[in-house]
């Protein structure tokens, strides 16, 4: 579904600020709030008096001081990369719809919904765990969940990047050596 494509938001000094979907892209582009850097080959949104291209790069055209935005991407997005969507219990690798994310000290033992209180768990894992410690339920987990750290940002957008490759030479991602020759 066309709608369901991301574009990639840039600063005015075009460094990666976030990722947006298209009806937001569209609507910053046409408040003149952004400009179209790149499209998204031939695609084009329809309304009834208009057509659209559709961006696949935008940048704004005001500059914004990210590091006093709120970091890019969800919890749920960045806690699946820090544990390299992996259930931080059996190990098993997943995808972002298989995995959930799991309070390590539940909610309702006064838990937060804090990076360093939640880790990637398969389903199986846990509603076997379930309202329990990983202690408790003596399932003890693969890794120390940290707090997310600066510049996981980054890496986001990189992961992102991943199925864009037209996106990499904003994120100065190096293509691989043997792809350019």
């Amino acid at each position: 579904m066309l709608t369901s494509r991301k574009v990639l938001l840039l600063n005015a000094s075009y460094e990666g600020l976030g990722i947006v979907d298209i009806s937001r892209a569209v609507r910053l582009v046409w408040k003149g709030t952004a400009e179209v850097v790149e499209l998204d080959g031939e695609r084009v949104l329809r309304s009834p008096r208009f057509l659209f291209p559709v961006p696949s790069v935008i940048r704004l055209l005001a500059y914004v001081n990210a590091r006093k935005q709120r970091g890019l991407g969800s919890h749920r997005t960045r806690v699946l990369i820090r544990d390299r969507f992996r259930c931080q219990y059996c190990g098993m690798k997943g995808t972002a719809s298989e995995l959930t994310l799991d309070h390590i000290r539940p909610r309702s033992r006064g838990g937060r919904a804090a990076p360093e209180n939640l880790c990637a768990a398969c389903l199986t894992c846990n509603q076997r765990k379930g309202d329990r410690t990983p202690e408790e339920a003596r399932m003890p987990l693969l890794s120390n969940p940290s707090a997310l750290c600066y510049g996981l940002d980054k890496v986001v957008l990189r992961y992102a990047s991943w199925s864009r490759p037209e996106w990499n030479k904003y994120l100065c991602v190096k293509e691989d050596m043997a792809e350019i020759a």
